[in-house]
């Protein structure tokens, strides 16, 4: 059995009540592929601090016969310096040699972003242990933040950043991408697209039993329309808020609505604009277990996903976990986006209109919400079908293996 170190500051277990699990599923099922993995993750993450008694650095647990290295680091608020200081503290821990001293030898490390400290800590272990470097891209840092306006061409921040991540691209023998198109964006910079492979994100099917049929409403009962994920500046929740203005004001939409279940930065401020708005459509939950998904999913009668009109941040495309445990869940879905991907277009599980565009987002969740039962049990049957033949994470996994066998073959034949 191979042995594979994943190094994803803020990877979860199942269980937690936000963030990814994906590096925790791809790890179970890589094993069924000949590869065991350890994943390298931080004790905290904004307010969530996993505790390490006695002052320990880290802590090496097993979640079912997944291995999980938990790395001390500083706890912080919000997006300011104790958030960077958070992130070079990772970095700098997951490279000391005391710190991984008792697990296995590695033989390929994966190095995986949103920021590109961990990656860059990979690659320096994968050098240490001379073994190959797999660079997993799931933001395109710096050019998200450029994109997002939270950095400007031309600062010496970007600049530098730019710096580190073709050190990345070149250092690694192999490139992970999330998002389907992010190779016409790394291949100009000189990275041959032979090395990049794409592998979304995915579900747990394990987690989402066949669902339950949806069921008839009648235009005097409740239509659950739900979010669950992050309250965050890239959801597009102000425009869904606005939608849910309109819809509340249309006779036809008055039974219907949202539930939005997660947290994130914008929460407060977003609370604050539906009461702004006088919506009494719209209730916000706390956010639930990743396990507990499926048994909330199943009390919307449809789900909503909206994004910004940010053309330069999604002409490589989206990839979010929630999309894909939306379309496990056999709902019809609701999707305001102009990435140059589309899953639900794909798999025809419900209505596309575009980004921040609240009058169309307004018209299509009513749309949605008139819809007869069968069109609804028609898209929901679609959307399950879909991710059961392309993002199931026991495929993914395979695919996965796949990259590491090829990384292991490049090292040991650089000419190949």
């Amino acid at each position: 059995m191979k042995h594979v170190w994943i190094l994803n500051h803020y990877a979860l277990e199942p269980g937690s009540d936000h963030g990814g699990t994906r590096h925790f599923h791809l790890a179970e099922h890589l094993s069924s592929s000949g590869w065991q993995a350890t994943v390298i993750a931080a004790n905290t993450v904004g307010a969530r601090e996993r505790q390490l008694e006695g002052g320990r650095l880290s802590r090496l647990d097993s979640i079912r016969d997944v291995s999980f290295l938990w790395v001390r680091t500083p706890t912080y608020e919000g997006n300011g310096a104790g958030r960077i200081l958070n992130m070079l503290a990772y970095s700098w821990r997951a490279l000391r040699r005391r710190t991984t001293r008792g697990l296995p030898r590695p033989d390929v490390v994966i190095g995986s972003s949103v920021h590109p400290f961990a990656a860059a800590a990979g690659a320096l272990l994968a050098h240490r242990f001379k073994v190959p470097f797999v660079f997993e891209v799931r933001d395109l840092w710096p050019q998200t933040l450029v994109d997002m306006g939270r950095l400007r061409e031309g600062d010496f921040l970007t600049w530098a950043l730019r710096k580190l991540e073709l050190w990345l691209y070149r250092r690694a023998t192999r490139i992970v991408v999330l998002l389907p198109h992010a190779w016409e964006y790394i291949a100009p910079l000189g990275i041959p697209k032979e090395r990049i492979t794409w592998i979304p994100n995915g579900v747990d099917l394990s987690l989402f039993p066949p669902p339950t049929p949806a069921r008839t409403v009648a235009p005097s009962e409740r239509f659950t329309l739900m979010y669950f994920g992050a309250h965050g500046q890239a959801n597009g929740l102000d425009n869904l808020l606005q939608a849910m203005k309109l819809v509340q004001q249309r006779p036809e939409g008055r039974h219907i609505i949202l539930r939005m279940v997660g947290d994130g930065g914008l929460k407060p401020a977003l609370m604050a604009q539906a009461q702004q708005l006088g919506l009494r459509n719209v209730i916000f939950e706390p956010p639930v277990p990743k396990t507990r998904i499926p048994a909330v999913a199943m009390e919307a009668d449809a789900f909503v996903i909206a994004v910004r009109d940010l053309p330069q941040l999604y002409r490589y495309g989206i990839s979010m976990n929630k999309l894909f445990d939306y379309l496990a869940a056999g709902r019809p879905i609701v999707i305001a986006s102009n990435a140059s991907n589309n899953p639900v277009a794909d798999s025809t599980a419900g209505l596309t209109v575009a980004a921040e565009q609240p009058e169309a987002l307004a018209d299509a969740i009513i749309s949605i919400a008139a819809a007869p039962l069968e069109a609804r049990l028609r898209m929901g049957r679609a959307g399950r079908e879909y991710v059961e033949r392309n993002h199931s994470f026991q495929l993914l996994a395979q695919r996965l293996a796949g990259v590491l066998d090829e990384a292991c073959r490049a090292q040991a034949n650089p000419v190949s």
